[in-house]
């Protein structure tokens, strides 16, 4: 539903803390320099007070609803805000005609930001096209899915695409010290050195995750007796979250070596172990994604033809992932790790593969025989279904090329149907 936020005054104090210290400028949004320095294009027009259409995208808490919003603020345009999940083609409709109407009668500019935008349908879609091309509406939507896997193209044509990073440790150091000093306090007070570095580790370039945390100990702070120890510990942050905050850094050595051991404990058919180093990841803050495209690898390079089920049930879990979210899309992470460890293994297909690439280097492209060809209007080809096994002896290969036994089926799980079918083809019985 349509949110003023420039018309409803509200108590700071009772705003979130991510709220209460959002930049009052664009200038003042962190950890985008790529895009938010003199150096940048897109940076000097939105100094010049000039408003674009634009499509946010990129992984949660990284400054995407606080640039709209410091947008809006300094370009002096009437801000609306919706929820792509609340908002149906009705509310789209009001707030564009609204935008119209401000637009005519009082010259103003109105920049209209939707959230998750990725869910809306093509006809919810379709509705923001006239008003955005006649310029009714600015249109900001925010997106972690890749925007033109998700959006229409017409909409997408008509709009700027601009790429959110993760937060570096310094913008998240930045944005922890603002939220301190907006509570009246510091972060030395609150937190012992190690304690929050492992805070800033754990949140994984998300401020919104680091300020939530923040949050319930500035808290616990204001109401903190003499028994209660600060700065905090990192067991006794623990103690107060109520949950072990795991040390995982995707860009050091443990990142590598988990997934490493994630990978060999499913190829060694361990579903415990898998499960172990699956949940380590996950606990540590690793994207479900990453571990999951990391799985459909595994599915045809370790598993392939001896369970051909196995690709279909990893790529079906990533889209559970990409559809709910954590910490729902564990479940669907942990049935496809457990199936994929206690399947039958096999890497020949993808040792075949490795082989043909390997031949073709080799010997280069020589000439497709006639028969082959798009075209040949059947000369000389063997159409197989005429034939009692729908199969039939004929010669596939270049005149010039050597024929290869490039994929020799293993005896494992189906791999092993494969194999006899095969030889069963090709006998005289």
């Amino acid at each position: 539903m349509e949110n003023d936020l420039f018309e409803t005054q509200v108590n700071p104090e009772m705003l979130p803390l991510a709220e209460r210290i959002r930049p009052k400028s664009f200038e003042e949004v962190l950890g985008q320099s790529h895009f938010l320095s003199n150096k940048s294009a897109f940076y000097r027009i939105l100094k010049s007070e000039q408003l674009l259409n634009l499509i946010f995208w990129g992984p949660p808490g990284t400054g995407k609803t606080s640039l709209a919003v410091s947008l809006a603020k300094s370009l002096k345009a009437h801000f609306i805000q919706m929820n792509a999940v609340d908002a149906g083609v009705k509310d789209l409709k009001a707030a564009c005609e609204a935008g119209r109407t401000r637009k005519l009668q009082y010259q103003q500019k109105t920049l209209l930001f939707v959230d998750e935008i990725h869910r809306f349908n093509k006809s919810q879609q379709d509705v923001l096209l006239p008003y955005v091309e006649k310029g009714d509406v600015y249109l900001i939507g925010a997106t972690t899915e890749y925007p033109s896997y998700e959006l229409n193209k017409a909409l997408l044509s008509r709009c700027q695409v601009v790429e959110f990073r993760k937060l570096t440790t310094d913008a998240l150091e930045k944005i922890l010290i603002k939220a301190a000093k907006e509570l009246g306090t510091t972060t030395d007070e609150l937190f012992q050195a190690e304690t929050k570095d492992l805070l800033i580790n754990t949140a994984d370039g998300d401020a919104r995750r680091l300020l939530n945390i923040t949050e319930t100990v500035i808290k616990f702070y204001n109401v903190r007796t003499e028994e209660d120890s600060f700065p905090l510990s990192i067991e006794n942050l623990e103690k107060l979250m109520g949950r072990k905050i795991i040390p995982y850094d995707k860009k050091s050595d443990q990142h590598y070596d988990c997934i490493s051991a994630f990978i060999k404990s499913m190829r060694g058919s361990d579903p415990d172990a898998a499960l172990y180093y699956c949940a380590r990841m996950l606990e540590g803050g690793e994207d479900p994604a990453f571990i999951v495209r990391r799985m459909i690898i595994f599915a045809s390079e370790d598993i392939g033809n001896a369970d051909p089920r196995a690709l279909t049930i990893a790529t079906s879990c990533l889209q559970a992932v990409e559809a709910i979210g954590m910490p729902e899309a564990r479940i669907n992470i942990g049935q496809a790790v457990t199936y994929l460890a206690s399947c039958p293994k096999s890497n020949k297909a993808y040792l075949a593969i490795n082989a043909a690439i390997e031949y073709v280097q080799k010997t280069g492209t020589p000439e497709i025989p006639v028969h082959l060809r798009s075209g040949s209007k059947g000369h000389g080809y063997l159409y197989p279904h005429n034939h009692p096994k729908g199969w039939v002896k004929q010669n596939y290969w270049p005149p010039q090329a050597k024929p290869e036994n490039l994929y020799e089926p293993s005896a494992s799980g189906f791999e092993k149907n494969i194999s006899e079918y095969l030889k069963w083809l090709k006998s005289d019985g």
